[in-house]
């Protein structure tokens, strides 16, 4: 079992280290649901921690739209990552119509070579009927590892269904599929047998007060981590 961490400062980067995270997810503007961070927040963490960093791409947000000055800026900002030595980069692009948005995503990818690939909550943005379809067109890109997704766009503990669905049909593909969004500690021990999932992402729950507000709770990372190994067992 995997655990990512978002974090959006250089604190939360070593203390999430400490605390025993495996990967994380380099962050800005949460209450934005997160844009691309700084450069200089990228070269800092990318120095100060051992573990993955996986670095959000995202300009703005409005919508999960890119025209090609959007995608311009999400090209250098990647070059930018890959340069700064960051693990990876974690990136989602949808049509107006709301399906994968392939030409935006080939565009993207052809500065991400080398790099973990991440296909962000996004994907929740699909109508939840046509998800299994659009995983489908997303394992068309051997470069992305990973989905993040909640099942939709309720909490992930409340789509446990869904998120078995989407395991399920990724065994046939280069894809895994990783829990994330309204993740508790609570919620590890139904979500991670219903589903079969084998990464977990978690954002506020890891923190004092279980928000952005706060710092990191070493704590509770010490605790989904002590749980996670348990269910592996």
């Amino acid at each position: 079992m995997l655990l990512e961490i978002i974090s959006t400062s250089l604190e939360d980067a070593v203390t999430a280290e400490r605390s025993g995270a495996n990967r994380l997810e380099l962050c800005s503007a949460m209450t934005e649901t997160g844009l691309t961070p700084s450069l200089g927040l990228i070269e800092a963490v990318v120095g100060a921690v051992q573990i993955p960093v996986n670095v959000i791409v995202r300009p703005h947000s409005r919508s999960f739209h890119y025209d090609k000055h959007d995608l311009a800026v999400m090209a250098a900002d990647i070059r930018h990552i890959k340069k700064a030595g960051a693990a990876g980069i974690v990136i989602g692009a949808l049509t107006e119509e709301r399906k994968v948005d392939t030409e935006a995503i080939s565009y993207l990818l052809e500065e991400a070579e080398g790099l973990d690939v991440t296909f962000h909550r996004a994907f929740d943005d699909i109508e939840v009927e046509e998800q299994l379809e659009a995983l489908e067109t997303i394992a068309q890109f051997p470069q992305i590892r990973r989905i993040l997704t909640a099942g939709g766009q309720a909490p992930a503990p409340q789509s446990a269904e869904q998120l078995k669905k989407l395991v399920d049909r990724s065994k046939n593909t280069s894809v895994n599929i990783m829990a994330g969004y309204g993740m508790t500690p609570e919620s590890l021990k139904t979500l991670v047998p219903a589903t079969g999932v084998t990464e977990v992402h978690f954002g506020s729950a890891a923190r004092v007060n279980r928000s952005f507000a706060h710092p990191i709770d070493p704590g509770v990372i010490e605790t989904i981590i002590r749980d996670l190994k348990q269910l592996s067992e």
